[in-house]
């Protein structure tokens, strides 16, 4: 495992020839970003989402080169604060090639799950770890092309997706 920064993370997911995946296995997070648009949610405020136009932008171009990019949530019930947040606008992630997914923690109770938590992988070559503090800030990103490590998390989000529903956890 080698160190990996943000930057790197933004890189490689640009620059993917095929596809990424990225699981999420937290039920809040708490991003320097995200904080201050969950908060003007929280108080019922509009945001114009400016701040997502960079990756939108880039997952329309990876849909129009025939590039997948899938994302599984594992979500506790009740969702939390920040889960419900990030429902409130999956669509503009959706409509801009993503698939993103969300399934019930509680229906992955035979499902083996690498011990870091969350993670992209790319093309399936590589694998980023992103680890977080209790607080939901990220503490660090890890990145790896071990095949062997690569594979337990390709086959971790895999068995994930198989349990996931399209429709799942949608806004009304």
């Amino acid at each position: 495992m080698q160190s990996a920064t943000y930057d790197d993370l933004n890189n490689l997911c640009r620059g993917i020839r095929h596809s990424f995946v990225h699981l999420e296995t937290r039920d809040a997070y708490g991003t320097e970003v995200e904080l201050p648009h969950m908060a003007k949610w929280a108080r019922g405020e509009t945001d114009d989402y400016a701040w997502l136009g960079w990756w939108l932008e880039m997952l329309r171009g990876h849909r129009a080169a025939g590039r997948t990019c899938r994302r599984a949530r594992i979500v506790s019930e009740p969702l939390s604060a920040y889960q419900r947040w990030t429902r409130s606008h999956v669509q503009m992630f959706t409509d801009a090639g993503e698939d993103i997914r969300y399934v019930s923690r509680s229906r992955l109770v035979d499902v083996l799950l690498p011990g870091s938590g969350d993670f992209y992988v790319f093309d399936n070559e590589k694998a980023l770890f992103l680890h977080y503090a209790g607080t939901g800030l990220n503490a660090a990103f890890e990145i790896t092309d071990d095949p062997r490590i690569v594979q337990t998390c390709v086959t971790a989000f895999e068995n994930v997706w198989g349990l996931t529903k399209p429709d799942e956890h949608r806004p009304e």
